[in-house]
């Protein structure tokens, strides 16, 4: 009787229940999401050599980063069209449909034929299919980080969604292993052969896991109580992008968070690795291992940055992650060739660490913040977008641009200029401009009576 006559106790009982399984299920399917689009990144130097026209090197690697990037610049076209479908019909359904997309994307590309079999249609088709998971990761991050953020108490809001935020580094540090264990096990002939196709063709087994995961999950408690209320929007593109001062928080967003997170986290990961592999000619197994096991120090501190965003603020945290990694870039990266030749494993995995946890600074609070920057009937399209602007084009093309930069000026430390400016344009755009948003209270906009209040913490 108790609970008939307070239904907000009985929603406080079911979250309660299920707070972290939400979590641990959305984080499972996100980090397979982010296995399946970084599997190419993490073999971009080798595909060079398999779907493009041989004889010139150089021009390979950076026309199969430039592939890599494909990816990216479509993210905020995914961003806009699921971000619609999730604002209107619902989180759930719409990361639902875009794990489907990246999961057969992913394992297509274990199909492909190179170039030696079929000449440009394989690279034509290797595009085809990264834009494909493009679109898909454009509107995954979006739904998860909402539906956790949906599901957390106010005060521990940055502490939940950063278990969204390790799913990014995760998914790399898992396509390393499975790529460094295929290529070991199989041989380096092998591996060129065929092998190089198995973790593509793994993500098939995983997305069949992660769709049965899913399709358990609930709808998002506030966007349930939201839409029952009649509050949704229709037509959550013109809401989104139709008036001034969302536009205002949109770019705020990009240029004062997103824009700087992006171009650290490519930086401290991808670019790290492709510097060991390029510049300092760091054989694989040494590359990826030193990368692999920075990541799995670092990861942690996700949620230590994000616990600390909940007490101190999101935008402290951020804007300092942009300022400390704009400083110490060059003297870490020429850290890192004086300890490759001879190689030194353990100096150059804590000079990757150190970038990952700058990575942890930037990135572990963002996905609080952009919930908390939107209102609830628009927010999956309107954070969606300056996230993977920010990520999809300044951070994704980091490689490609400070690649070219390098082979222009011949100088081994320009490509870092770009990441650099970048970040320091984050940092003062950030300082000066940004809201700062652990304070709000999202749960205000359906009544209030969210998990904070019904004793969930």
């Amino acid at each position: 009787m108790a609970e008939q006559a307070n239904p907000l106790r009985a929603e406080s009982a079911a979250y309660r229940y299920k707070i972290g399984h939400v979590i641990a299920a959305s984080s499972v399917g996100t980090m397979i999401e982010w296995y399946d689009f970084y599997l190419y990144g993490t073999l971009a130097v080798f595909f060079s050599t398999l779907f493009y026209p041989p004889g010139h090197p150089t021009a390979a690697f950076l026309a199969s980063l430039a592939t890599f990037g494909a990816g990216f610049a479509v993210r905020p076209f995914g961003a806009i069209f699921f971000g619609r479908i999730g604002d209107m019909v619902g989180r759930k359904y719409a990361f639902l449909v875009t794990l489907a997309i990246m999961g057969g994307a992913t394992t297509a590309v274990g199909l492909l034929p190179t170039y030696e079999q079929i000449g440009m249609a394989s690279p034509i088709l290797l595009v085809a299919l990264r834009l494909l998971q493009g679109l898909a990761l454009g509107g995954e991050y979006g739904g998860a980080a909402t539906y956790v953020a949906e599901h957390a108490p106010d005060d521990k809001r940055g502490y939940y969604t950063s278990f969204i935020q390790t799913t990014a580094t995760l998914g790399f540090f898992v396509a390393l292993l499975v790529v460094l264990a295929t290529r070991m096990s199989a041989g380096d002939v092998a591996f060129k052969a065929w092998a190089w196709r198995i973790p593509f063709l793994m993500s098939a087994v995983l997305l069949a896991l992660s769709i049965y995961i899913r399709l358990r999950l609930r709808e998002s408690p506030l966007f349930s109580r939201l839409k029952d209320a009649g509050k949704t929007s229709q037509t959550p593109i013109k809401d989104s992008f139709g008036n001034r001062r969302n536009w205002k928080l949109i770019l705020l967003a990009l240029f004062g968070a997103t824009a700087g997170q992006a171009v650290v986290w490519y930086t401290g990961q991808f670019y790290a690795l492709f510097f060991l592999q390029t510049a300092l000619k760091v054989d694989y197994i040494t590359a990826y291992s030193v990368v692999a096991v920075a990541l799995l120090l670092g990861t942690p501190f996700f949620l230590v940055f994000g616990r600390l965003s909940d007490r101190f603020g999101r935008k402290k945290i951020m804007m300092v992650g942009c300022l400390v990694s704009a400083v110490t870039y060059v003297p870490i990266y020429r850290a890192m060739s004086a300890y490759a030749n001879p190689v030194n494993f353990v100096a150059l995995t804590l000079l990757v660490f150190i970038q990952v946890l700058y990575v942890t600074m930037v990135y572990g609070p963002i996905a609080a913040f952009l919930v908390e920057l939107f209102p609830a009937k628009i927010r999956y399209t309107s954070m969606s977008l300056p996230y993977h602007l920010g990520n999809g084009w300044f951070g994704g093309f980091t490689p490609l641009i400070a690649s070219s930069i390098v082979a222009y000026t011949g100088n081994i430390y320009a490509g870092l200029s770009y990441p650099i400016a970048v970040a320091v344009m984050t940092f003062i755009v950030g300082a000066f401009f940004l809201p700062e948003t652990h304070h709000v209270r999202i749960w205000d906009e359906v009544g209030g009576g969210g998990p904070s209040e019904k004793g969930l913490d």
